[in-house]
């Protein structure tokens, strides 16, 4: 398989990979990492601390990663790591797996099942495999770029062209001012037919599966995105970081189901 990796306006194809071997690794990865999360949900018991960032961080968080980092390593020892909450290993190697245990750390110490966990594999520098798993309601997607699947379906963004027709979701509302162009933020969301805060990572499941249009973070890191890449440009979508540059890696993301919505999305934010 060539991997079509995208820099701005162009594409450059990497060397030829055979993901087969990977893409069970990477649904193992998912339903080990989901088991030790689920009974941490909606748990009285669970407690939160706050980290230097005055972001929340949990056991469900810190262990899930120590899980996935150890079956890495037993796997696959020569990959490199990238990992939110416990740094970084080898991450120059060829192979590079990237973590995010929970993404959406606020809604999983809600109880509120919009949440997920980010598994992503590099290859040169750039995502080649990525799955959201949300180990609650059971859905694992996995995206390679050029097809993805939920619990093994295929599935497609939704062909919405124009703005006037689109769900349009957000993780925090309060973030767009706050690390964007706020008036421009502004008359995105008023110009969507529908706006919803059905965020983090779970906001681009829906988008890839055809149940929203547009997902957009102001503030990213790598672990945020490297798995969305994959499954958003796999069912068919496109994203990009807020000005319409690589998407990986970024420091905000910007993804819809057509280029026709992607570019009128980005017309908006980028008015002045």
């Amino acid at each position: 398989m060539i991997f079509s990796v995208y820099f701005g306006g162009f594409v450059r194809h990497s060397a030829r990979v055979d993901l087969t071997p990977y893409r069970s690794f990477l649904t193992e990865l998912a339903e080990r990492s989901g088991d030790f999360i689920r009974p941490h949900f909606a748990n009285p018991a669970l407690t939160v601390e706050t980290k230097a960032d005055a972001s929340p961080v949990t056991i469900a968080d810190r262990g899930a990663e120590e899980l996935l980092r150890q079956l890495i390593a037993k796997k696959f020892p020569t990959h490199g790591i990238i990992g939110e909450e416990l740094g970084n290993e080898r991450a120059d190697a060829p192979f590079v797996w990237v973590l995010d245990p929970i993404d959406g750390t606020k809604s999983f110490i809600s109880g509120v099942p919009l949440f997920g966990t980010l598994i992503a594999l590099l290859h040169e520098g750039q995502p080649v495999l990525g799955c959201i798993h949300q180990p609650i309601l059971r859905q694992l997607m996995i995206g390679d770029g050029t097809t993805t699947t939920l619990n093994g379906r295929p599935v497609r963004c939704r062909p919405t062209t124009r703005l006037a027709d689109a769900t349009v979701l957000t993780s925090d509302p309060l973030n767009l001012a706050k690390y964007q162009n706020g008036p421009a933020c502004d008359r995105l969301l008023a110009a969507a037919k529908l706006v919803r805060t059905w965020g983090d990572c779970y906001g681009y499941l829906l988008v890839a599966s055809g149940h929203a249009d547009v997902m957009c973070d102001p503030i990213m890191n790598p672990w945020d995105i490297a798995a969305l890449v994959p499954v958003i440009r796999g069912a068919g979508g496109v994203i990009s970081d807020w000005r319409g540059g690589a998407a990986y890696p970024a420091e905000s993301t910007l993804a819809a189901a057509t280029p026709e919505l992607h570019a009128a999305a980005l017309a908006v934010l980028s008015a002045r």
